[in-house]
């Protein structure tokens, strides 16, 4: 069956979300057009504002409304350590955690040559100079998922750091809580050794 227009539009909208495959974009198509038009209004506006009135800060690369963003501008957070993450959302990750106090900076993407994503297509360069120009960092602490690209893209930036003098820390990770060491595989027992603690 073709659907009207708009209808159809709407779906192939919806499909071009991460994880919505042509049955979940008609559902959701059709569920807007039931509902109520202040609703519908509010939900439009939400997604032209976010494109509109959000960008990257100039500093962090976080996304922000004002630049710099209120982490970056907020003198009470512990200048000497700087935590490199993925993606914006990982900064709210750590900032809902409630354990961090110090800077961030996003790089918005992981090495992956495979998929053409090389040094210049993220935010390592900035990294670098921002490193230069505040001489009072102490830590820069490598938030990458472990992932092959995240491993990469962690060894890629502790290369180019190391020689500042520079302390460069990874996340610990291992094990997680209940899980079975027989099903767990190389890399996360690798890590859970290395970061092993006392006891």
């Amino acid at each position: 069956m073709q659907y009207p227009a708009p209808i159809a539009h709407l779906i192939d909208s919806y499909m071009k979300l991460p994880g919505i495959g042509e049955k979940t974009a008609t559902r959701l198509a059709f569920y807007t057009l039931d509902m109520p038009d202040e609703d519908v209004h509010g939900f439009s506006t939400a997604l032209t504002e976010v494109k509109e009135k959000l960008h990257r800060c100039s500093i962090c690369g976080n996304i922000t409304e004002k630049d710099p963003c209120a982490i970056c501008s907020n003198p009470e957070r512990d200048q000497s350590t700087i935590m490199v993450v993925e993606q914006p959302k990982d900064v709210m990750a750590f900032e809902d955690m409630g354990e961090y106090s110090g800077l961030y900076h996003v790089l918005h993407g992981v090495l992956s040559p495979m998929d053409g994503i090389g040094p210049e297509e993220i935010n390592i360069k900035s990294l670098i100079v921002r490193l230069q120009k505040q001489d009072d960092v102490k830590e820069v602490i490598l938030a990458l998922n472990s992932t092959p690209e995240g491993e990469s893209t962690a060894m890629y930036i502790s290369k180019l750091i190391k020689p500042a003098g520079i302390k460069v820390t990874r996340l610990a990770a291992g094990l997680a809580v209940g899980s079975d060491i027989e099903y767990a595989n190389s890399i996360t027992l690798k890590r859970a050794v290395q970061g092993r603690t006392s006891i």
